[in-house]
């Protein structure tokens, strides 16, 4: 068995003033999953609960992540997340406690199929 990558879906995420990564990285999973519904491991014979997810997050102050949180927002699958630095600070003029963040994320569907 290999596992085959099937699908590949992008989504964003912001929190406005909260300063809060894991809640912009909690919007930008929901993002992505409302582009997609992926049908397609019944075609194969799959259960959706056996297809592996694997999220991959950019964020500012990526280490303030909670990343089951993060996960929570899949409905279904073997869940695997990366969290690393990027996506955007915006801070609010003339306030530098006030800033917005900015969250990306890529997430990956893939079967374990035959070779």
């Amino acid at each position: 068995m290999a596992l085959r990558r099937c699908l590949v879906e992008f989504g964003t995420g912001v929190d406005l003033h909260g300063k809060d990564s894991t809640r912009a990285a909690r919007r930008a999973v929901a993002d992505a999953l409302r582009h997609c519904s992926p049908s397609f491991p019944a075609v194969f014979g799959h259960d959706s609960r056996l297809i592996f997810v694997e999220v991959n997050i950019a964020v500012p102050h990526y280490e303030t992540v909670r990343p089951g949180e993060v996960l929570l927002e899949l409905p279904y699958g073997r869940k695997s997340i990366n969290v690393v630095e990027g996506g955007l600070e915006v801070p609010r003029e003339g306030d530098n406690e006030d800033t917005t963040i900015m969250a990306n994320a890529a997430v990956i569907v893939s079967l374990d199929v035959p070779e």
